[in-house]
């Protein structure tokens, strides 16, 4: 199996540019399926901080990166939405969130902040023990006892430490929603509208914004908190 991907076949949301060579690092298994960037993919292209595979392996030797609180060890884990990127030693934290066109990007946030993250709610199951198991859209799994209030689509904050939910945020109309894939990739703003559809065609959701509005799939939209749509540093 080949260890490299061709930059010009990487998913949308990959912030590397295209031309510039013809291959790129190769994502491992992980979280976030083929949407998953290799950590090395942001520490050299978007950050800057190393400038090869060797620098970034011996910098996560040194347990100096975390991911969602926890050091991590392989330069080619993946990282997608609303991953929380932590360098103690710089007292610097990022949130991966979604830019224009649905590119992912990193939000500088607080240390506070990066406690926890945020996840949306892809499915929702009852295990043999009884408890109910929500499947995150990242492939991570949280266990409640009751999760009557909880549904799919809606989102919640975990706890990077405890991995306990911290936050609701329903999806329903008037909730806040940034759209993560799709021609509105990027944009945020109210739900207004969401139109069921008959049969197995995806459900349609229109969101309101301040100057406009737009149109998409309910796949495309996560429930978010008001706290991500401004510098967190300054207001947490």
């Amino acid at each position: 199996m080949t260890k490299h991907q061709k930059r010009l076949s990487v998913p949308k949301s990959w912030p590397v540019e295209r031309k510039t060579e013809t291959f790129t690092v190769k994502a491992g298994a992980g979280p976030h399926g083929k949407e998953g960037v290799p950590l090395v993919v942001l520490l050299r292209d978007v950050l800057g901080y190393v400038d090869s595979k060797k620098e970034a392996r011996y910098a996560l030797s040194e347990d100096a990166i975390l991911i969602n609180g926890e050091p991590i060890n392989d330069e080619q884990r993946p990282i997608g939405m609303f991953d929380i990127v932590g360098f103690p030693g710089r007292a610097e934290y990022y949130r991966v969130f979604p830019d224009e066109g649905g590119r992912l990007a990193l939000t500088e946030i607080d240390e506070e902040a990066a406690g926890s993250r945020l996840g949306k709610i892809a499915g929702k199951q009852q295990t043999s023990g009884g408890d109910t198991q929500l499947t995150l859209h990242d492939g991570t799994n949280v266990l409640l006892e009751d999760a009557s209030d909880y549904n799919t689509n809606d989102s919640v904050v975990v706890d990077n430490e405890d991995k306990s939910i911290v936050a609701h945020f329903p999806f329903e109309e008037g909730a806040l929603v940034t759209a993560v894939r799709g021609n509105h990739g990027g944009k945020i703003g109210e739900i207004d509208a969401i139109d069921i559809t008959p049969g197995s065609g995806p459900n349609t959701i229109g969101v309101s914004m301040d100057d406009d509005g737009f149109e998409t799939i309910q796949e495309y939209v996560v429930v978010i908190d008001e706290n991500f749509t401004g510098d967190e540093g300054d207001d947490e």
